[in-house]
């Protein structure tokens, strides 16, 4: 069980490494293959909307197939394959498939993780154990920053992705060999989409992971970069991406046993988002601050934003066990979908409005108004603490 977590994990650091590292080569892209940051913000939106397609087919094989096959599978041949398409790509469309392919591939990571927890482990420590997991594969938003500048610079942006395309397919090797598959649902009672949509309670909750990781991944995956590099120099990206990515870390381990300590899961994730609403508003307000100040504010919005596994953790308090499998890929997809969403979005609006500064500040009172969307809806959800 152990080493097959660990395993997920390493994969799950995969994953977060892949939904962050164009914003630290977009530079490259852009004089390479002559790719704009509105091209490349569609490709990031891509590879969301293939994860985030690839939910509901997922909750259907954990519950049928299991984690392991599903996971290994996945993750290897198009996760691997993308990779690899990628690191030989001459043209946007080639990265736009790739970032697709990588997509499918990072798909069933958190969710194999996830479902084993919910399946083995009490609900009370679900969102414990799942904010320990983003907070550790977080590491690869890390990995997607300075340590990827330097490996660039050292055997060129093809060379790291093809290295990343070989670490991938080991992984998943990795998944096949080690992850054990939970014991079936006693009786063997299966679950429906209908069915998990039938309970109330999630209605509310959907909305708010619509929006809430969207400003952080949205940021942190591509817009920091071309943002940072505009305003205050390309030399800058790396260190302000790691600052951020660092940020997202700590925050995820700050969410994580904050229902416990608190007694209560919406009311954390509500606060957390609506400060999140405020750091959003300073940044329409001020889009170019000074570096200093800058860092600081995008290092909140992921700090603030990597609420995501205390509100996953929420809507699972909901369902029965023959429907964790199909329940939390759905909320998995509206969280992923909305990024995906997101990202498509911004690249239009962002053109529209002129790009440089302006565009920027469109971008931040986008993210802002969306976040407190969401939050609004979810001030109506039902807590739940089981």
């Amino acid at each position: 069980m152990k080493s097959g977590i660990a395993i997920l994990t390493l994969a799950y650091v995969l994953s977060q490494f892949y939904r962050a590292f164009l914003a630290v080569l977009a530079p490259d892209l852009t004089a390479d293959l002559n790719v704009t940051p509105a091209d490349l913000s569609r490709a990031s939106g891509i590879w969301f909307l293939a994860f985030a397609a690839m939910q509901l087919p997922i909750g259907w094989a954990l519950d049928h197939v299991g984690p392991r096959r599903t996971a290994a599978l996945l993750l290897g041949v198009a996760g691997g394959g993308g990779a690899l398409l990628f690191a030989v790509a001459s043209a946007g469309w080639q990265i736009d498939l790739a970032m697709a392919l990588i997509g499918v591939g990072c798909a069933p990571v958190l969710m194999a993780s996830y479902y084993i927890f919910a399946r083995t482990f009490r609900p009370a420590v679900f969102a414990t154990l799942a904010g320990v997991l983003i907070g550790v594969g977080s590491l690869g938003n890390i990995a997607a920053s300075v340590p990827l500048s330097w490996a660039a610079e050292i055997v060129g942006w093809r060379g790291a992705m093809t290295i990343l395309a070989v670490l991938t397919a080991a992984t998943a090797l990795g998944c096949l060999i080690l992850v054990r598959d939970p014991e079936t649902v006693e009786g063997g009672k299966r679950g429906s989409l209908l069915d998990v949509l039938k309970i109330p309670a999630i209605w509310a909750i959907l909305p708010m992971l619509l929006v809430n990781y969207a400003p952080a991944a949205g940021l942190r995956g591509l817009w920091a970069g071309p943002y940072v590099a505009d305003s205050y120099g390309a030399g800058y990206v790396g260190s302000v991406t790691l600052v951020m990515g660092l940020a997202m870390i700590a925050g995820n381990f700050a969410y994580g046993p904050a229902d416990r300590i608190f007694g209560t899961r919406k009311y954390v994730v509500l606060a957390g988002n609506l400060a999140g609403t405020a750091i959003l508003g300073v940044l329409w307000w001020m889009p170019v601050p000074g570096l200093v100040a800058a860092t600081a504010l995008l290092a909140a919005v992921g700090f603030l934003g990597s609420s995501y596994a205390l509100c996953v953790a929420h809507g699972r308090a909901f369902f029965p066990p023959h429907l964790v499998g199909r329940g939390v890929t759905l909320l998995n997809l509206f969280s992923i979908g909305g990024v995906g969403v997101m990202q498509f979005a911004t690249g239009p609006l962002f053109t529209a409005a002129g790009g440089g500064v302006a565009g920027y500040q469109t971008l931040f009172g986008a993210f802002a108004l969306a976040l407190l969307a969401g939050s609004i809806v979810y001030a109506f959800a039902p807590d739940n603490t089981n």
